[in-house]
């Protein structure tokens, strides 16, 4: 933007200073009268601009509009160019005809027309009380109430929906009866010190919420996948259910080892992680209780940290699902006597803590 500063040859000839400034002055009495007016209008305005009150002087946009208008009208301004660089005024006005043409070249209507609000209530209805119908049924039912509205349209905002409340309502309904003979598996995924991703695989239980098992590796294979649910599930296996999501990792194998156990496999949609909401959970306080405050790394020192952080998990933490209580069990610690204090545990390297009475000695 700023022009460099002109060599300072003329210091060592003092005399040459005096006869430009004197040859320019003179050169102003053969000048045109606009021309002479120009050129002090070009003056007064940089002057004007040095005058403000800024560690650097700002160029507003009147400033770049001025000397816009000010180079399509005069070609001598360059002679009278000081703050600036002339590049930098033919850049704002190129800057400027892009904006124009822009702005010219703008359609008049962006995209598809907005669906009317009346539409999209009916839509929404439709959907949550009718939760087999498509987006093809729906758009019958619209056309046949006067609407010109696409089957495209349709099925594209049935997608930003949430599930009708009465599919939620049934499954979190079977999840509540079968919670005891129910688990679900996934994996927590967590970068290293070398920018590493190590994958943890954990099986949870419904139930009580207890991890079954869980192990960490960098290469979760297939055969490592069906390694580990051997180890997580027994021959005398007492549940019937899994829910797992659709990552390819959970391949035939892994479904056929659960299937010979006696476990019915059960996928989940991509774009419903609620239903494995229990799974979902535990990932997101294993992240905010443990992994967002450390660096891991390597496999064993994440391989001791989750294991810590699961000790914790079932004898210690406290979940809202369980009526306050722990996986556990946790038993009620009543005051001993009036002059029992209140002590803390420290749990996780003191990321947290139990609370527990201690009798006075």
């Amino acid at each position: 933007m700023w022009a460099p500063e002109p060599t300072l040859w003329y210091k060592s000839r003092p005399m040459i200073p005096f006869f430009i400034g004197f040859l320019t002055c003179l050169s102003a009495f053969f000048r045109s009268r606009c021309n002479l007016g120009l050129e002090i209008l070009a003056l007064r305005q940089q002057l004007g601009v040095l005058k403000r009150k800024n560690p650097r002087p700002r160029l507003r946009t009147q400033d770049r509009i001025f000397w816009i208008l000010l180079r399509r009208l005069w070609p001598a301004w360059i002679n009278v160019l000081v703050i600036v660089k002339p590049e930098t005024v033919v850049a704002w006005h190129r800057a400027g005809f892009r904006l124009f043409w822009r702005l010219r070249s703008r359609p008049k209507n962006l995209g598809r027309p907005k669906v009317d609000a009346e539409v999209r209530t009916f839509i929404r209805r439709m959907a949550n009380e009718n939760p087999s119908w498509g987006a093809p049924r729906i758009h019958g039912e619209l056309l046949k109430l006067g609407f010109d509205v696409s089957e495209r349209t349709v099925s594209r905002y049935l997608r930003r929906l949430s599930p009708p409340y009465d599919v939620r309502k049934r499954w979190a309904a079977f999840l509540r009866n079968h919670r005891e003979a129910i688990t679900a598996m996934d994996f927590l995924t967590v970068p290293t010190l070398a920018f590493r991703v190590l994958y943890c695989l954990f099986v949870i239980e419904h139930g009580r919420r207890k991890i079954l098992h869980f192990n960490v590796t960098e290469h979760p294979t297939g055969p490592w996948i069906v390694q580990q649910l051997r180890e997580a599930f027994p021959e005398s296996c007492p549940y019937r259910y899994t829910i797992l999501d659709g990552d390819a990792k959970f391949g035939r194998e892994v479904t056929e080892l659960l299937t010979a156990s006696g476990m019915k496999p059960t996928r989940i949609s991509p774009a419903s992680p609620w239903q494995n909401a229990v799974a979902e959970r535990w990932i997101g306080s294993c992240r905010r209780e443990l992994i967002d405050h450390l660096i891991v790394l390597n496999e064993a020192h994440l391989r001791c940290l989750i294991r810590d952080y699961i000790s914790y998990y079932h004898t210690d933490r406290i979940h809202d699902s369980l009526e306050k209580d722990t996986p556990a069990m946790r038993p009620v610690s009543s005051k001993p006597n009036p002059s029992a204090r209140l002590v803390s545990s420290p749990r996780i390297g003191g990321l947290h803590h139990r609370y527990d009475w201690q009798q006075a000695a």
